[in-house]
């Protein structure tokens, strides 16, 4: 009989986790005998401070199944997931959300769509029971990713998975910082399918997916995935060289008919500022891969197990 891991990243999530293994044991643990597959839940606690691993640890007793690692402190959901994957011994492995936004039955369907020999399932976004500018982030990042980066990124981008043991060591071995885990699902190339879902609104407890989250998955997915920001300093490089040959020709041309007359420097500061100013963005574009260059050869790990039980 083959072994299903669940793995579930935990950050802050103490309202939501009782309900949310109670959804789990009559949606999907009971049930899944009939797909003659054992299972092992992995709570991943990723820095919580709240009472989160408390409340694993109760749930812990009810269930042998259930594995717990607590991270030293909070180091990303990627990473987290990534630190439960490690962990898994399962033939299969499927990522499942601590906030009970996603249908808990959505873990069957992907498991049915991996019997036709998929080795990796995608839970992806067909609608969202969420703010409009949440919605509207999400489908713009999935458009750049598969604009610049990664064409086969579903266009409502996804959250969940479905994974082979494949797919999982490969992941695992490949133990990258600053990335995105579910860019490296869609890198690796395995045979795909996808499952849509509506995900839910949050109805406990309060979202720790800030914007300064959102915004550095945006950078770091576009730098490990695309070579649009380093092509772009060059076209902007050569924007400039053209525009100023442009400005020098007919600077030139004035002066020789002798139509050039005394000018403020209102358009030359202007000029001399934008200037500055792509310089500057430029320096900040090979900064940040200059910084990824030098996180990775430190070979600190992407995560630092305290406890695993």
């Amino acid at each position: 009989m083959k072994k299903l891991s669940i793995v579930v990243p935990v950050y802050y999530n103490e309202e939501n986790l009782l309900a949310l293994y109670t959804d789990l044991k009559e949606k999907v643990l009971d049930v899944l005998p009939k797909f003659k597959l054992d299972y092992e839940l992995i709570f991943v606690d990723d820095g919580s401070k709240d009472n989160s691993y408390g409340i694993m640890k109760n749930l812990s007793k009810l269930d042998s199944k259930i594995v717990l690692v607590k991270l030293s402190r909070n180091f990303g959901e990627h990473s987290a997931i990534l630190a439960g994957l490690t962990k898994s011994t399962g033939d299969l492995a499927v990522r499942k959300a601590a906030d009970l936004q996603e249908p808990s039955d959505l873990i069957l369907k992907m498991i049915e769509k991996y019997n036709e020999g998929n080795k990796v399932v995608l839970a992806t976004r067909a609608d969202r029971e969420e703010p409009l500018i949440q919605r509207a982030f999400s489908s713009l990042y999935a458009f750049m990713m598969r604009k610049f980066a990664l064409p086969n990124m579903p266009k409502g981008g996804f959250d969940s998975f479905l994974i082979d043991r494949e797919v999982i060591d490969v992941l695992v071995s490949m133990q990258e910082k600053n990335t995105s885990l579910m860019s490296q699902i869609l890198w690796s190339g395995f045979k795909t399918d996808t499952v849509p879902y509506t995900r839910l609104k949050r109805e406990a407890g309060k979202s720790r997916w800030t914007l300064s989250k959102k915004i550095k998955l945006v950078i770091d997915s576009l730098l490990g995935f695309s070579y649009l920001p380093i092509r772009l300093i060059s076209f902007m490089g050569i924007f400039l060289a053209i525009s100023s040959f442009i400005g020098l020709c007919i600077v030139l041309y004035r002066k020789m008919v002798g139509i050039i007359d005394v000018e403020g420097y209102s358009s030359l500061l202007i000029l001399m500022l934008f200037g500055f100013g792509i310089v500057m963005f430029s320096l900040g574009i090979l900064g940040e891969y200059m910084w990824r260059m030098f996180d990775a050869t430190r070979n600190r790990p992407p995560f630092i197990i305290d406890k695993d039980d």
